[in-house]
Order: C-alpha cells, then structure tokens, then sequence
C-alpha cells in the first residue's frame, strides 16, 4: 500500500482530474474567492482524511435488529472545525467490500475485512472490536490511490444523503435539501482532492436552494465556486446552464455580468445541445435513476 498524498498522477474511469490553477482570464477576481482556492489548493498537497468510529447505536426496523456505526472524517494536518459525520451499518460496509474486491481485486487482497459472526454480534465486546476494525479497514482503503479515486469509495460516503437532498430538492423542501447539500459538499472536498470538479454538481444544487429561499447572494457565492472549477472544462453540462443562472443573478445583485456573457459565447461554442435546459432541469435530474 502507497501513502494517501495527492500528487498529479493517472485518475481513474470513474472520476477523471481537473486543473484548478486559477486562468488569466478566470471570472473570479474578488479577494475572498482566490484566498479560498488558494487555501484549498495548499491544504489538498499534505491534507488527507482520517476517518474515525467513536459511537454505535442499535437500531431496528420492521424486519431486523442492526448496529449503526457512526463515522467521522476529519483533515489532518490541520485543525478541521467542520467535521463530517455520517451512520452506516454493517451491512453497508459489507455491500462496498463485495463491489470493491470485483473491481480492485489484487489491490484488495492485503485489505481485512471484519466477517461477521454466528452468534455474539451485539455483544458490547463484539462491537467495539468490530468498530475498529471497520475504522482500520476505511484507512487502509483510502491508503490505495486507485480505491479511494473510485465512485464507489466515494459514494459509500455520500450517496445516501445526496439521494436524500435530491429528494427534497425535488419535493420543494429547499432548507432540508440545502443543509444536506451544504455538509455533502464538506464531505466531498475531503474525499475528492484529486478533482475538485466532482463538487460542482452540489455546488450547483446550493446555488438552485439559496435562489429559491431568496438569498441571491449566497446562489451567487456558490456559483462563483462552481464556475472556477469549470473553467477548464467548458464542455461540462452544467457549464452553459450555470453561466445562464449567473448572468441572471449577477444582474440582480448589481454586479457585472459581461464576462459571464464573454464565457457564456464560448462554452454555446463548443457545445451542440438539442435542447437548452436550465440550471434547475439539470440538477432535479440526478439521482434519479
């Protein structure tokens, strides 16, 4: 197993990497926004995540009796003052185990697994053994780069609750949606250093429930993030929808919007669209299949 740095290298299928140097041409001028990607560029070289099982709880449902493994990620390096917390079962950890040993077979092969038991799996003893083995197992995963790149590594983190925001964001319930998107995109800067563009979805789903609760300024901030991201990547869906949703925010707020116009030209360019959706379409579309 190699160390958890993230230098430059070949990505994987799922997740491909992205240049986040800022252009000389970038839209993003203010002050704020260029110490945030610098702090953020400078911490994704010697920060990595620690992933830590503190608590369990048992739980029930109509059908069985489970312990629920609540999972903190942490950046160290750093004091990290926004934790993020998330509950998996058992059976959640097995589930990502099996997907895992098909597609990373030989790369699997050192990594233990905690097997479950006959008898004895709620016993306080049995638990505790298990949480830490469970903790031990995600940090020898993230120790393997070709692992902790997969969509599978990451959605095991974020997918049930993206799955949920998306829902709300859909049903109209946009402060629900927006406080599990906010700590989904906490979350995804810890565990995707290596292409920061994959936040750019959520970023783009904060700025749709910011506009809709009527807070144009933050929908803008939010924008502003995601547009950064795109800036070397002017074929991405989301890239003429955003700068649409910009343009239009920006003329709201009273701010200059003529080099969202200037980008806006280029990306319709380059891309061949048979139907021009907007920002909203776009985003109640994922998670849906």
């Amino acid at each position: 197993m190699e160390a958890a740095s993230e230098p430059d290298d070949q990505h994987t299928a799922s997740h491909s990497d992205t240049d986040t140097n800022t252009s000389p041409n970038s839209l993003m001028t203010t002050k704020e926004l260029q110490e945030y990607w610098r702090n953020v560029k400078s911490e994704n070289k010697t920060i990595k995540p620690l992933f830590e099982i503190p608590t369990t709880r048992i739980a029930e449902d109509s059908c069985s009796r489970y312990v629920m493994y609540q999972v903190i990620i942490v950046k160290t390096g750093s004091f990290d003052e926004s934790k993020s917390i998330i509950e998996r079962r058992y059976s959640d950890f097995e589930k990502l185990h099996r997907t895992l040993l098909r597609d990373f077979k030989e790369e699997m092969e050192e990594i233990l697994f905690p097997r479950k038991r006959v008898t004895g799996n709620f016993s306080e003893e049995m638990i505790n053994e298990r949480k830490l083995a469970l903790q031990d197992y995600l940090g020898a995963l993230y120790s393997v780069r070709c692992i902790r790149r997969s969509a599978d590594f990451i959605d095991f983190f974020t997918k049930p609750q993206l799955e949920e925001a998306y829902s709300c964001l859909r049903g109209g319930q946009y402060t629900d949606a927006l406080d599990i998107f906010l700590h989904m995109l906490n979350l995804q800067e810890k565990l995707s250093p290596h292409c920061p563009a994959l936040t750019v979805p959520t970023l783009c789903a904060i700025l749709v429930c910011h506009r809709d609760l009527q807070n144009p300024a933050d929908a803008f901030e939010a924008g502003e993030k995601a547009v950064f991201l795109l800036h070397s990547h002017h074929g991405h869906k989301y890239y003429v929808p955003l700068l649409e949703a910009m343009i239009i925010l920006a003329y709201q707020l009273g701010k200059e919007f003529a080099a969202f116009q200037e980008k806006l030209r280029e990306g319709e360019s380059r891309q061949v669209q048979l139907r021009a959706v907007t920002l909203k379409e776009l985003v109640v579309q994922e998670y849906t299949h």
